[in-house]
């Protein structure tokens, strides 16, 4: 997915938040959205040195 895709989910996310007032949750969602990304990269930057290695 790209990059763009996630600015868009968390502009929607922010928006819902803001009208709703449950901003912590958005804030939560946000920190967890970027932890699930940096262990996606890392997870593809490690299938890529192992399809190198083969």
């Amino acid at each position: 997915m790209n990059s763009w895709l996630y600015g868009l989910y968390a502009l929607i996310l922010g928006l819902v938040s803001i009208v709703t007032g449950e901003i912590i949750t958005f804030v939560m969602l946000g920190l967890i959205l970027m932890s699930l990304q940096n262990i996606h990269s890392t997870l593809k930057q490690i299938l890529m040195a192992q399809k190198e290695q083969n």
